[in-house]
This record gives structure tokens, C-alpha cells and sequence, in this order.
């Protein structure tokens, strides 16, 4: 089976599968799913702890060798493999689906892999987990689904989070989890509990917020110019390089410019997105932002990304950034020349 890290505990409480996988980027929900996993074993009798550490040079039969071995300390042992790889190959993944065929009652098998590719989630090791055991993919929370995890968070330790409290949070921690995680342990401690009010965050809260380049992208493509500056400005602030931030926003304005022209050839777009490799979860936000965006916009922006590139380069007297956030806002606004947004 497959489980959201949000639906865990909850399978958790039902009963133990006899493995479990963790994988994906968001280190602080991957290192609590780990321990819920680690927690739960010890309360069902797995007291011993095996770890193994899965990197390029591992001997695949020490999996084998700690599934058979008798516990010396308890009658059921948990074992912790850690795949430090971004693939298991083939020995590994035979050595994952024998576990599978015959999985032993007497153990629970936790495997951690952070650096996990995601096509190996579609390959037949994978697949065996998935019908044997639970694969708990973690991704970083965003928009809503971040403002409901802090919400319910705060309401677990007490506190009664009122109108914006909980959007307020999530936007000084959007990419961070760990940083939201830590300010609703700061307002545990700071704050008796009960009612929790906008007026009580003033002061308190530090703005943690992280971004990737495709926050980006995706406020823009979203239409929120607000979002889109604001994440440019964490970008700029965290030192990320200029010629990153025009590489994505190139990218998506090519994208966007091929599949405009394909749709004003009244040709299918479905190719186009194929060919930039535009996830399914991404089209329907394209197709909205195509409805909005004028072909001979996106060439405009294409142009000036040129004469930022040329300024980045040192060959034109423009500042970049600016040039940057023109572009960002006119692909959100879906027009260029308007005043930018105010912080």
C-alpha cells in the first residue's frame, strides 16, 4: 500500500505491516516517519535494533543473514536498513523482493531511502514492498495542505489556533517543515493552553521560509503575483545565482511560448508538454495559464530573458535582478509594463 505521511499513525494504530519504506526529500517528515515506524515496533514487542547501511559497496546477503539470525535479546527484532543510494541496483532489489516472498513475523523491516530515485519506485523490488508492506513517499507541504498540518499541529499541543494564525505560520515556513515544527513548539512553550490569536504570533515568529526554483514557476503560473515576488526575494536572499532564477523562468516561458503556438496552429499541446517533460499534475495549472497568457507576451519575455542573460554576463549595463523580477511578474500578471506589487 501507499500512505501520505499524514496517514501513518493512523495505519500505524491499526497494525504493523511487516515492512516499511520511507523515501523522498522533506527530511523532517521523513526523519518522523522513521521514528512512528521505530516507536510503534517497540510497543509491539520489536526490541532489538539491527541497522544496516545500504551504500555503493554493501554485501546484499547481510540483509538475508539479519532476517535469519535469532535475536540474541528479545523474540522479534526490528531491522533498519538505510539505502545511502539513489539506486539499488540488481542485486539489491533481489535481495528486497526474496525478503518480500517470505517475510518473517518475527521481524519488522524499516528501509530509509532519502536519496531514492523516484522511477525506482516503479520498478518490481518496489512493486513487492508495495504489496507486502507500505511505501510512505514524503514530499514538501504547501498552500493548504501546510496550513491544515499546522492547524491540526497547534491543536495537538493545546492551543486553538484563530482566523489566520495557521496561514500566518505557513507562510513564514512554506518549504521549511522543520523550522514550522519548531515555532509551534516555541508557541507550546510560550503560550498557556487555549485560544491562540493573530496578535500572539507578532514578535514571535521568524520568517523561515525556503523555496526551490519551481516555487517559482509555479507562482507565476498560478497568477499570484504577490507569492511570485515574495519567493524571489527569499531566492535572491539565500544566495541562489541569478543565472539559476533565469534558467527556470526561461524554461517555463519556452514551454509555455511552444505550446501557445501549437494552440494557435489549433494543434494538440499534449506533445509539447511531452517534450518538456511537463508532469500531469503541472498541465492543468499550463492549460489555465494559456488561457490568460498571449502569444506575443511570452516572446516579449523570451526576448528580455535574452537581455538579461547578456546582462548577467557583464555586456549590458541593466541590473538583473529587477530585469528578473519584471519578467516574473508580467508571466504572473499576464502583462508586461504594470507596477510591480509592493512588499
Amino acid at each position: 500500500m501507499r500512505l501520505r505521511f499524514n496517514q501513518l499513525t493512523a495505519q500505524l494504530t491499526r497494525g504493523l505491516a511487516p515492512l516499511y519504506l520511507v523515501c523522498g526529500d522533506e527530511p523532517y517528515q521523513l526523519g518522523e516517519a522513521a521514528r512512528l515506524v521505530r516507536e510503534q515496533g517497540r510497543a509491539r514487542g520489536f526490541q532489538e535494533r539491527e541497522v544496516l547501511d545500504a551504500d555503493a559497496s554493501f554485501d546484499w546477503g547481510a540483509l538475508d543473514a539479519a532476517a535469519s539470525a535469532l535475536s540474541l535479546f528479545a523474540t522479534r527484532k526490528l531491522i533498519d536498513l538505510r539505502i545511502l543510494t539513489p539506486r539499488l541496483g540488481k542485486a539489491g532489489g533481489d535481495a528486497i523482493r526474496a525478503y518480500c516472498a517470505r517475510p518473517c513475523p518475527d521481524n519488522l523491516l524499516l528501509i530509509v531511502a532519502p536519496a531514492l530515485e523516484r522511477k525506482e519506485l516503479e520498478t518490481q523490488w518496489a512493486k513487492a514492498v508495495d504489496a507486502t508492506g507500505a511505501i510512505i513517499q514524503v514530499w514538501p507541504l504547501r498552500g493548504r495542505e501546510l496550513t491544515h498540518w499546522i492547524g491540526e499541529r497547534l491543536g495537538a499541543l493545546g492551543l486553538q489556533p484563530g482566523p489566520g494564525v495557521a496561514e500566518l505560520l505557513a507562510e513564514r515556513s512554506e518549504g521549511n517543515l522543520l523550522a514550522a515544527a519548531q515555532e509551534t513548539e516555541k508557541l507550546r512553550l510560550l503560550r498557556e493552553p487555549g485560544p491562540l490569536a493573530l496578535e500572539d504570533l507578532l514578535g514571535n515568529l521568524a520568517d523561515s521560509a525556503r523555496f526551490d526554483l519551481f516555487a517559482l514557476t509555479d507562482a507565476a503560473l498560478a497568477a499570484d503575483r504577490a507569492r511570485t515576488q515574495r519567493v524571489l526575494r527569499v531566492l535572491q536572499a539565500e544566495g541562489t545565482a541569478s543565472a539559476l532564477i533565469l534558467w527556470a523562468l526561461a524554461r517555463e516561458i519556452r514551454m509555455l511560448a511552444e505550446a501557445a503556438a501549437a494552440r494557435a496552429r489549433r494543434s494538440p499541446i499534449a506533445p509539447v508538454l511531452a517534450v518538456h517533460r511537463v508532469p500531469r499534475m503541472r498541465q492543468d495549472a499550463v492549460e489555465r495559464a494559456l488561457r490568460r497568457l498571449a502569444p506575443d507576451l511570452l516572446q516579449d519575455l523570451l526576448g528580455q530573458c535574452a537581455e538579461v542573460d547578456l546582462a548577467i554576463k557583464g555586456l549590458a549595463p541593466s541590473e538583473p535582478w529587477h530585469q528578473l523580477a519584471t519578467i516574473a511578474d508580467a508571466l504572473a500578471a499576464g502583462a508586461s509594463g504594470i507596477p510591480l506589487p509592493s512588499h
